[in-house]
């Protein structure tokens, strides 16, 4: 390269990395062109690199811009493949990486290879589409194949994260334990995985296996082990780990960890203690405020969730979100307060700039029900600026019962019905309420239909389930389940009860 033309070079390069918008990137383009860089595979893939970088501020039209970019590549490198397909596996596009995968795999005659980190954003796109399941395990067996999976930690992590999401959680814990040492980072995965499947018990064993294997777990672990924790309604090992936390001198609780401590002791009853822990708390963010208003809402202290609202924009300079407004509004409805609920529905656009959704106009129609208002439930719920969601309806059937309306019940029954349709446990569910009605109603007749209606279609209640903490562990109870392994020494002291009742 003679010297002039490496000035140009350099120069481009220079003013590729400097570019911080898109009209400033396309005026580096043109200069790429007029020096006729654009025919160089490193230098556009520099270009494409900072289109890409750029993608956070528009993605969408960003990243349909650097697909232009690669059009015009004629001999792609694995690097510029793999920029792309990165940038769009954590994108709101990530389809479009296993589009650049295939054609990746395409051109495998022009010496392109999918290397480990190939292999990882696809996985991470596979995970973030929510909808590519069975490429996901292709993924896997190409790996296990060139042996990708014993050398590379974040392919291990990206699988693990894969089968988690999809509650695959025997092959999850498998990969796990093929795994030699597992870092905090797996372990975490393998645990935030068990708290979304519903599995928090599962969670907390993974976290007592790790702290007997002496990894030290990290603010991230903690706060996963008290959601499971909060779950469960766990208190007492909740407060174990709470008093680890303390002791552990590596371990500095931050924002994410304290509030977690909050959601934990609130859900688990003790609001003294999530009161506690949040007032100590140095640095607080929205969700910190939002946790303790929903904890005072859950335990009916709605005067102490409005002060909250009030606080956190006093006190932090925090506007509340749609999540503290909806947690005030619960606050509402517990505590029966109509009228400030009512107002706060009223005025959430003009006075915080959020817009209602349906889940607080639903908690206002939970309102109105329960203050027997079940007209003015109705009108609201016509008046909604979107379709009305089983919830409203839901909660205007179960005050019908209390308030022996069996018109407006019926009215509820059939918009559910339109809703769950092929939903046979709602569908059931529904029809159970409405023949309870009538029942209170005195009309035995229509229960009866209504019930004959049920056998006909085959339909069966969902059985009630409670839970209970007992010696750091969560028992789970299930109507007419006998499969606890004390179930004998149970139903023996329930029948010591029923012979012996116990009066005040």
């Amino acid at each position: 390269m003679q010297q002039s033309s490496f000035r140009v070079w350099k120069r481009c390069m220079a003013l590729a990395r400097r570019c911080s918008t898109m009209r400033q990137l396309k005026a580096a383009q043109a200069v790429f062109t007029i020096h006729g860089l654009h025919r160089n595979t490193f230098a556009m893939s520099r270009l494409l690199l900072a289109f890409c970088a750029l993608s956070n501020s528009n993605p969408v039209i960003n990243l349909h811009y650097a697909s232009l970019l690669f059009g015009s590549i004629e001999y792609p490198n694995c690097y510029i493949y793999n920029t792309l397909i990165g940038t769009y596996s954590r994108s709101s596009q990530p389809h479009m990486a296993l589009h650049y995968f295939r054609l990746m795999l395409k051109d495998a005659g022009n010496s392109v290879v999918p290397d480990n980190r190939t292999f990882y954003f696809v996985l991470l796109a596979c995970v973030n589409a929510f909808s590519f399941f069975l490429l996901g395990r292709k993924i896997h067996a190409w790996i296990v194949k060139n042996g990708v999976f014993a050398s590379d930690s974040r392919v291990q992590t990206a699988l693990i994260r894969l089968y988690a999401q999809w509650k695959v959680f025997g092959d999850a814990r498998k990969l796990f334990d093929e795994i030699t040492s597992p870092d905090v980072i797996k372990w975490n995965v393998l645990m935030n995985g068990y708290v979304r499947g519903g599995l928090g018990s599962d969670a907390l064993i993974v976290f007592r296996e790790m702290l007997a294997c002496g990894i030290e777990p990290d603010e991230f672990c903690v706060a996963t082990a008290l959601t499971a924790c909060a779950h469960l309604g766990a208190l007492c090992q909740g407060k174990w780990i709470h008093e680890y936390i303390k002791k552990t001198k590596g371990l500095k609780p931050d924002v994410f960890v304290e509030t977690a401590l909050v959601d934990m002791y609130a859900k688990c009853g003790s609001i003294d203690m999530a009161a506690d822990v949040f007032e100590r708390m140095r640095e607080r963010n929205v969700f910190s405020w939002s946790a303790m208003v929903r904890g005072f809402a859950a335990h009916g202290f709605a005067k102490k969730a409005f002060h909250c609202l009030e606080r956190m924009q006093v006190e932090d300079g925090f506007r509340p979100d749609g999540v503290v407004l909806l947690g005030v509004l619960t606050a509402c409805t517990h505590a029966g307060l109509l009228k400030e609920g009512q107002f706060l529905l009223d005025n959430m656009e003009e006075q915080y700039g959020i817009v209602p959704k349906h889940e607080h106009y639903s908690c206002v129609v939970d309102l109105l029900c329960r203050a027997g208002q079940l007209d003015n439930a109705i009108q609201l719920i016509r008046r909604m600026p979107m379709k009305p969601l089983a919830s409203v309806w839901g909660a205007l059937l179960s005050s019908c019962r209390t308030h022996k309306n069996v018109e407006i019940a019926e009215l509820a029954v059939e918009e559910l019905l339109k809703l769950e349709k092929g939903n046979r446990e709602e569908e059931d569910a529904a029809l159970v309420q409405l023949s309870n009605v009538y029942l209170d109603a005195r009309r035995s007749e229509d229960a009866c239909k209504v019930r004959r209606m049920i056998g006909d279609a085959g339909l069966r209640k969902t059985p009630g389930c409670s839970m209970v903490e007992l010696d750091g562990r969560a028992n789970e109870f299930v109507s007419g389940d006998v499969s606890h392994p004390n179930c004998t020494q149970i139903y023996a002291m329930l029948e010591l009860l029923s012979i012996h009742p116990l009066y005040n």
